[in-house]
């Protein structure tokens, strides 16, 4: 995934890319997972360790290494849409099914999962790029304590700033919360959040989940009590670690397993 649009050089941090976990057999389901860090880094306990679980269920994983600050919109979102759309073209070589193709992210991660499931195209197959041909729209999208709305008073305030900038355009604050860009084709999602997350507030599963419902989009919608916010696959948690145990009976009712 090099030369990427708005690149302004060709370190590592300029150029968007996906570590592959594969499993074997073919037509696997896969997933490409978003870590969180508010648009200007990427958890690596949202990473590596997320992708090795979905392997345990006998799910592909793609940990993708998105652009973040100096960076802003709409790159990171290109890097997604892109991934998606490389996955999907690369299937028989990564043998997986391209029908069942998932997005999950942590956080702002959320926040980009979402974006991608709520903005999306089927491809151009007018371009040169073979790439670009495939469709970016996931096939469901799984949003852990996710970064849902930029607008106030429940956005996450650092996301924002290193999304859109400093003096944010309402405007685009506006666009880009994706809880108003929820459709009847939006994919189908797992949500979870915990109730006194203090940095990214419940309200913005609630309120995506709520759009959801106002479109008939079927949903899974857990919130556990208690949590700090970036908790991960939360092992050490001996409630809150079931999203986890929740989230993989509904992969595998939506054909994920």
């Amino acid at each position: 995934m090099h030369g990427a649009p708005y690149a302004v050089g060709n370190k590592d941090e300029d150029c968007p890319a996906i570590t592959p976990f594969l499993v074997e057999g073919d037509d696997r389901p896969a997933v490409i997972v978003c870590p969180g860090g508010a648009y200007g880094a990427r958890a690596c306990h949202e990473g590596e360790p997320i992708a090795r679980w979905l392997n345990g269920l006998g799910i592909s994983a793609f940990v993708l290494r998105y652009r973040v600050a100096p960076y802003t919109y709409p790159c990171a979102l290109l890097d997604v849409q892109r991934a998606i759309r490389t996955v999907r073209y690369k299937a028989e070589h990564f043998r997986i099914d391209p029908n069942k193709i998932g997005v999950l992210g942590f956080s702002a991660g959320g926040h980009l999962a979402s974006n991608a499931g709520t903005s999306y195209d089927k491809g151009n197959e007018d371009v040169e790029d073979v790439i670009e041909r495939e469709s970016c729209r996931p096939d469901l999208l799984v949003l852990c304590y996710p970064v849902i709305t930029l607008k106030e008073p429940f956005t996450h305030a650092g996301s924002r700033k290193n999304l859109l900038g400093k003096d944010a355009d309402p405007d685009k604050a506006e666009q880009l919360s994706s809880e108003v860009n929820v459709t009847g084709d939006t994919p189908p999602t797992f949500l979870w959040h915990t109730s006194d997350d203090e940095d990214v507030p419940v309200e913005n599963s609630l309120m995506f989940a709520a759009a959801l419902s106002k479109h008939k989009v079927l949903f899974d919608l857990h919130v556990y009590a208690k949590g700090r916010h970036g908790l991960g696959l939360a092992e050490d948690k001996e409630h809150t670690r079931e999203w986890t145990a929740a989230c993989a009976s509904w992969l595998a009712y939506n054909g994920f397993k």
